[in-house]
């Protein structure tokens, strides 16, 4: 299941990156930006209803930013100021069964994770690039011992 987790994380975070316009470090242009900052992404899960609390996640979820930042750009990752800054937190994490067995077990089940994120850019002065956004994302996981039988 970890493993589902940390592939989860790097699609949200791919398509986070890519959502970001000039922004998306595969060939777009950083402009004046020479370096990024990624503040703790707090796990809110919990105060969305049918979501869970994954112990970790948070810590997982703001490394895995930033390792995605660093390994797509020439930017450099500070603790403090930043051209760039992400901020945001956890706010919905759920695993809901899809399908199920002849033994009333779940078959298939559906991980979701969403992510609230406000991206400052700090080299322009009049915010036409910040946002403010909501990303999610889902993936299906088979249950491997189910399949075997």
């Amino acid at each position: 299941m970890r493993k589902h987790v940390n592939i989860l994380f790097i699609l949200l975070v791919l398509a986070t990156l890519s959502s970001c316009g000039a922004y998306n470090f595969t060939g777009g242009d950083p402009g004046l930006a020479k370096t990024f900052r990624v503040d703790y992404f707090q796990n809110y899960a919990t105060q969305s209803p049918g979501s869970t609390f994954e112990p970790g996640m948070d810590r997982d979820f703001t490394q895995a930013l930033q390792n995605r930042i660093q390994d797509q750009s020439n930017l450099t990752l500070v603790n403090q100021g930043g051209d760039l800054v992400y901020e945001g937190e956890i706010v919905e994490y759920r695993i809901s069964p899809m399908s199920a067995t002849a033994q009333q077990t779940a078959a298939q089940n559906r991980l979701s994770i969403a992510v609230k994120v406000r991206f400052f850019n700090n080299t322009i002065d009049d915010g036409s690039k910040d946002f403010d956004q909501r990303f999610s994302f889902f993936m299906t996981i088979l249950r491997l011992r189910n399949c075997l039988r």
